[in-house]
């Protein structure tokens, strides 16, 4: 698909940024970076998605980048231009952690390949003979906040499925699940479990217990398993259910597909871990080509970013658990009228393809 859009020009002549912040339902304020490139009347979007909000300041209190006198104006193929950016320097201060390189550098590409498309009067299913399909997508959910002291319930879900009808989840389970919360966990629709096994030194990390995989691995047998931690003590809990393990935090491009421990049946597509247009569509190539089911990935996106990520599922991979909601559904307390699965794609997308409802 890269050979697609590689020769398209583009043509900068100004960058901007503008900063989003939004409280979440998993207890912390997220922040991010919209970065705008503009050029021959249009302007194209990307989305730094970097976890610390520290590296967000330094970005936007920059002058090295933004302005019309930008050290990236030019004019452009979608593949020089990210040949340009292997060479620039995208970080004020360097990043708390290196995987943070990758979503930066995913903001910047996918605002050039995004107003590529425009300047060219276009949008990206156009450019890759696809077409822009439904999107299915699930919630993804915590069901305690990091700072809660009680034990972990159901009741948000039921509060979801209350205000929005019957709903499928993506779920983050923590040793502190007992049996009874399992038990009551089959009564919905689970898509797929987060075990987070491969997060180190972060605040989300779960370590790797064989009696709690087992307890929810098999207390919710239609769910998707991502990112256990295979270790000696756990891998006999997978023995016959590979096909049920997925993977995300690993996913970075095709190298990394082909140096998973097995051949894997899923994978989680998050754009910004692979960092390049190249590399993203490098990997859904390859998983096509080797029957790899995919799902699409999100990382609290507050601006153009969640539109980019629903519509690369709504060309590659639409009927899958995505991970892709409309951002109200991370709220603390969501709005009544959100957009229901499948999401409506638009009538006249332009650019990567926005207006997803």
């Amino acid at each position: 698909m890269y050979d697609q859009v590689a020769d398209l020009p583009v043509t900068v002549e100004s960058c901007a940024f503008e900063r989003r912040e939004r409280a979440t339902s998993s207890g912390f304020d997220r922040v991010t970076t919209v970065i705008h490139l503009s050029g021959a009347g249009e302007t194209g979007s990307g989305e730094d998605v970097t976890y610390t909000a520290e590296a967000h300041d330094a970005l936007q209190d920059s002058d090295a980048l933004p302005g019309e006198d930008s050290p990236l104006a030019g004019e452009y193929t979608v593949d020089s231009f990210s040949a340009a950016l292997e060479a620039a320097d995208l970080w004020p201060e360097p990043p708390d952690e290196e995987r943070f390189r990758h979503y930066r550098r995913w903001g910047f590409e996918s605002a050039a390949l995004d107003l590529a498309l425009k300047q060219a009067d276009t949008d990206l299913g156009t450019a890759l003979g696809r077409q822009y399909d439904p999107v299915n997508f699930v919630v993804s959910t915590r069901l305690s906040n990091a700072n809660d002291d009680m034990p972990p319930t159901a009741d948000r879900l039921a509060m979801l499925c209350e205000r929005y009808g019957d709903l499928s989840f993506k779920l983050d389970p923590t040793p502190s699940w007992s049996d009874a919360l399992v038990d009551e966990l089959a009564d919905y629709d689970v898509r797929v479990l987060d075990l987070k096994g491969l997060y180190e030194g972060t605040d989300v990390d779960v370590e790797a217990d064989p009696e709690f995989y087992r307890r929810v691995v098999d207390g919710l047998p239609d769910a998707l398993v991502e990112d256990p931690d295979l270790t000696d003590a756990t891998r006999p809990v997978f023995d016959g259910q590979e096909a049920r393990v997925t993977w995300d935090v690993p996913i970075t491009g095709v190298e990394s597909i082909e140096a998973l421990p097995f051949e894997p049946s899923w994978l989680n597509m998050k754009p910004s871990r692979c960092g390049t247009v190249e590399s993203v569509l490098a990997a859904i190539d390859y998983c096509e080509e080797h029957g790899i089911d995919l799902y699409g990935g999100g990382q609290f996106e507050l601006g153009v970013g969640r539109d980019h990520i629903q519509a690369l599922a709504s060309l590659c991979y639409p009927d899958g658990p995505n991970d892709v909601a409309p951002g109200g559904y991370n709220d603390p307390d969501p709005d009544a009228d959100l957009p229901t699965s499948p999401l409506t794609p638009p009538d006249a997308p332009t650019g990567i393809g926005t207006g997803f409802s």
